[in-house]
């Protein structure tokens, strides 16, 4: 299945957006192609108003879209963009990372930057560079989910797809966490990677293409000293039973020959 049209076609090796205002050089599009067939993303564009919950507190709040208000949190290096450069009574378009609230199942976004090369960009003119879209141009409500499916209800079209997240610092395992879309797939999706693009429509991800990458192999438990693992608990301390003995029967190499009768003298 090919890239929807509204993605570019440059590669890109890093699998997260920044601001336009970070990278102008390296970044042309809010949400970059894939770097690898199975790199796992859940990323999206958003078009509405953030309103922060307490005034002195930007970082949580609510994203006030067509369809309603969305919960939302600023991530911290954008904090600092949001308090010098946004206009908060204004309407701007968010990149956002996507979650499933596990408590009640609902949407909750994380904010981590704006996409306005127009503004926020002093060496980008979308006017002239064909490859940068303004604000005005990229889709509002599309996102972007790679993971594997874990589950999947054919009669109510529910999906749920884990996201695996690389750690922050070398040594630590990773993290997962998982999003929840509405769509049709393919016959028995559970534990394949798939590739979706997504459209935001009352607050939910309605699914509009899918692309089956492959089953992902269950990883095989390992056991200490890289053998057979030994049972502990185990009372047996006698010899092992030969083939074609009966059990309970001690093993005879011979006849052992009946006692003679005493005689009375």
């Amino acid at each position: 299945m090919s890239e929807p049209t509204h993605l570019p076609t440059s590669s890109s090796s890093s699998s997260k957006p920044v601001l336009a205002s970070d990278e102008p050089k390296q970044r042309n599009h809010p949400i970059p192609p894939a770097s690898h067939p199975r790199q796992y993303r859940a990323i999206g564009i958003v078009r509405g108003k953030y309103t922060p919950d307490e005034a002195d507190q930007l970082s949580k709040g609510n994203i006030t879209t067509t369809d309603g208000d969305i919960e939302a949190v600023l991530l911290g290096r954008v904090i600092s963009l949001v308090k010098n450069h946004i206009d908060l009574e204004q309407e701007h378009v968010w990149v956002v990372y996507p979650r499933t609230r596990q408590d009640d199942n609902h949407l909750h976004l994380q904010i981590l930057g704006v996409w306005e090369p127009e503004n926020l960009d002093e060496e980008v003119d979308p006017a002239t560079d064909e490859n940068v879209p303004s604000s005005e141009e990229v889709e509002d409500g599309y996102f972007s989910i790679r993971g594997q499916v874990i589950f999947y209800d054919a009669e109510s079209k529910k999906v749920i797809v884990k996201i695996r997240q690389a750690p922050k610092k070398d040594g630590e395992r990773p993290k997962f966490f998982k999003v929840q879309l509405y769509g049709a797939l393919p016959e028995r999706p559970v534990n394949h990677f798939y590739d979706l693009t997504a459209k935001l429509i009352d607050n939910v991800l309605n699914i509009q293409t899918c692309e089956d990458i492959g089953l992902i192999s269950p990883r095989r438990k390992k056991f200490g000293g890289g053998g057979r693992r030994s049972n502990s608990n185990s009372k047996f301390k006698g010899k092992p039973q030969l083939s074609g003995e009966k059990k309970g029967s001690p093993a005879r190499d011979r006849p052992v020959p009946r006692p003679k009768p005493k005689t009375e003298s």
